[in-house]
């Protein structure tokens, strides 16, 4: 007899669920937003392409490097406790920067101090999350929870830049960071309503930390399933790392410094809003064993998307390219969600998620420092870059194996 399906209400009822995801809006809303906003800082205080292509790679990179480290720390401590750390790191870096700014000692080398600070602890939140969820939900569930998951992306990929972009063009730099600040703080506030999680850690905490991070970097690597997403995945990212930096630089090209900054926001507004259309159908549907064939549709879509629509036809092509892109998001992070945490063993899910998530995202900050650099000679051509990447990855689909060695889907 087939198990009763909770549905998104019901799913929301779940103990303690209700904290966790508030603390995840607040913090990928702050997250969301530093991402336009330290892109839009660059382009309106050095007009530099390049540099805010660099930021955007500081703001990512720093941590994946470390993410074995955080993984096992999660293990170790918590990942309540790794996540509240995470976010009061987060806001204290954000007041700093908005300090400097203030101060007028803005420049390239503290910038990018800063937002490499910054990058140092989120692994910490980012696996910290994903190793929350799989244990509050029943395993049944686990696709519609990672739906919901994903739509939160989505949600504050709509509120996130349009905020920022309002907010750097209407009261500059000091109240924005301000104001991602507080949102950090708030997050840290509500993950403390997240009790009744405890995971007997076993062994784990008789060995060393760096033998745990390598344990878990081993572990990734070794693994068919998360060694095959981290490579698709991470090329499919490298187009998203590129889209952080060309559509600021297109917007203002199109718009000017301070009309584009406002116009960045609002286009990445709509596309958060049709990634959570994506997100929430793909869940409503099921994507339980069909993963990879969702995956590989979803990244040669999102070529297309890419190149030729959103490059060759002006501001209404990246528009639209934008909002076809992000509809294959959900269904493309849906199923790599699924099949992360189907083939996980629970004991070491902290560390072989920090490691697994650090290596799907490692495509983000190549992408962005790829289109910094490639932006300045040929936008067409760097939008062709992003959507050869987003081909490669569904080719690399291919990579993740049909089951997992014991035998399940």
């Amino acid at each position: 007899m087939t198990a009763p399906t909770l549905s998104y209400r019901q799913l929301l009822r779940v103990p303690e669920m209700r904290a966790l995801l508030l603390a995840t809006v607040l913090s990928r809303m702050g997250g969301r937003m530093l991402t336009l906003a330290i892109v839009l800082y660059a382009l309106a205080h050095a007009r530099s392409p390049e540099l805010a292509g660099w930021l955007a790679f500081a703001v990512v990179a720093p941590g994946l490097a470390i993410s074995p480290i955080a993984g096992a720390l999660i293990d170790r401590a918590g990942a309540v406790w790794a996540i509240t750390a995470d976010m009061c790191a987060s806001a204290a870096c954000l007041l700093a920067l908005a300090l400097v700014d203030l101060l007028g000692w803005a420049s390239t080398p503290v910038l990018l101090s800063l937002t490499t600070l910054f990058s140092l602890t989120s692994p910490l939140s980012t696996a910290g999350i994903r190793t929350l969820l799989p244990r509050l939900v029943p395993p049944e569930v686990l696709d519609r929870a990672n739906a919901l998951d994903t739509s939160i992306h989505g949600l504050t990929d709509i509120v996130g830049p349009a905020l920022a972009g309002l907010s750097m063009g209407l009261v500059g730099a000091v109240p924005t960071f301000c104001a991602i600040a507080m949102l950090y703080a708030c997050a840290a506030l509500c993950i403390g309503g997240v009790h009744r999680v405890h995971v007997r850690p076993g062994r784990l905490l008789r060995v060393r930390l760096l033998h745990d991070a390598w344990t878990g970097l081993v572990r990734v690597v070794r693994q068919p399933t998360l060694r095959g997403l981290a490579i698709c995945y991470g090329l499919y990212q490298i187009t998203w790392g590129a889209l952080i930096v060309l559509v600021p630089v297109v917007a203002a090209r199109h718009f000017g410094t301070d009309s584009g900054e406002w116009m960045a926001g609002l286009l990445w507004a709509g596309a958060g809003a049709a990634g959570v259309i994506g997100a929430l159908s793909v869940g409503q549907l099921g994507a339980l064993g069909r993963e990879r064939r969702v995956m590989a549709a979803g990244m040669v879509f999102t070529a297309v998307a890419t190149w030729p629509v959103a490059a060759m036809f002006g501001v209404a092509g990246l528009v639209v390219g934008l909002m076809l892109i992000s509809v294959a998001a959900g269904p493309i992070d849906v199923g790599l969600l699924t099949l992360r945490q189907r083939r996980t063993d629970p004991a070491e899910l902290g560390r072989v998620l920090s490691v697994s998530m650090s290596l799907n995202l490692a495509g983000i900050p190549v992408g962005s420092a790829l289109a910094g650099v490639l932006s300045t000679w040929s936008l067409t051509a760097t939008f062709a870059v992003a959507a050869l990447a987003s081909l490669l990855a569904a080719a690399a689909v291919a990579l993740v194996p049909r089951q997992h060695p014991s035998g399940r889907a």
